[in-house]
């Protein structure tokens, strides 16, 4: 009789254990000659060697399948211990699976050319209106990237400039303040990680937020680093943020040239950027438009609407 820790590192156990334990009870059923107890992240296993060896193996293969897809089912076990596909296998085009198990694809012809460039290239440009995608599937490539490993971190930012209130009216300290600029961020990672494991990854500085301020001075190595809302940073700022750019690092800037809240007096970083970046090698530019929005009906006409109001004057 043996006895083994098998330590769940990047599955997220309430995931793995499953609802009620229910995963949990299965695996039990499945190795019989095992008794398996289970604390927190770690699986205290104890029995026969042979099956032993057997479940190490098969408890690899859960985790890796409660990485990619973000949900394990007791179907899954079955097949996974069966040495069968699980289903899910081959599927096209798939970036990453939401929390609930969805698949999160690119939707359109600019989102798709989006993850091309990022693949291809080290700094890529996504510029286009509001609820094309450019942020969320942006994300979704740093989270597939984080989780094959390709890189140690995620470095989300974004300028913190207000669109019409004051930051100084706002309650709480410095943090609190500053979080609702980020909220859009937080978003999307909680439809991509599972909340328990999104605040672990954040205390192990694994995924990072921060307004833009907070980059200067970095040297930003083995990460995907994704700045949001870059219409809003002025020339100086974009330059610093762009020079931040380390070794085995991406980085994905997205904005909208049309909503760009600095005075009147300020030029964007972006469009400024926009013009005097293209054509350098390693650097793409993605341009999406109202066909790319993915979000109510009602925003297509809304932008349709203020393109029309731009044109006129």
């Amino acid at each position: 009789m043996i006895e083994k820790h098998i330590i769940l590192e990047d599955a997220d156990p309430i995931v793995f254990y499953g609802v009620g334990n229910t995963n949990l009870q299965m695996v039990k059923a499945l190795y019989p000659k095992l008794r398996i107890v289970a604390r927190g992240n770690v699986l205290r296993v104890m029995g026969d060697e042979e099956q032993m060896a057997e479940f190490e193996e098969n408890a690899e293969k859960m985790q890796q399948h409660c990485l990619q897809y973000n949900s394990l089912t007791e179907e899954d076990i079955l097949h996974i211990v069966k040495g069968e596909k699980t289903g899910r296998e081959g599927a096209q085009d798939v970036i990453v699976y939401s929390t609930q198990g969805r698949p999160i694809v690119a939707r359109s012809e600019n989102q798709r050319r989006l993850v091309e460039a990022f693949q291809r290239d080290d700094m890529v440009f996504a510029i286009g209106p509001a609820g094309s995608g450019k942020t969320y599937t942006s994300i979704a490539l740093a989270v597939k990237a984080l989780k094959q490993k390709e890189v140690k971190k995620i470095i989300l930012s974004r300028p913190a400039v207000e669109a019409g209130e004051k930051l100084g009216f706002l309650p709480g300290d410095m943090k609190d303040k500053i979080d609702p600029y980020l909220q859009p961020l937080y978003d999307a990672l909680e439809d991509m990680i599972p909340v328990s494991r999104l605040q672990e990854m954040m205390e192990q500085k694994v995924i990072q937020i921060a307004p833009l301020a907070f980059m200067r001075g970095r040297t930003l190595n083995d990460a995907v680093v994704i700045l949001d809302e870059a219409q809003n940073t002025t020339i100086p700022q974009l330059k610093m943020f762009l020079t931040r750019m380390g070794m085995n690092t991406k980085m994905v800037i997205t904005g909208d040239a049309t909503q760009i809240d600095l005075p009147h007096s300020i030029q964007s970083g972006l469009t400024h950027a926009m013009r005097i970046l293209q054509g350098v090698k390693g650097i793409s530019f993605i341009q999406t438009d109202k066909s790319d929005i993915m979000r109510h009906r009602l925003v297509t006409r809304i932008v349709e609407a203020y393109e029309g109001v731009k044109s006129e004057e």
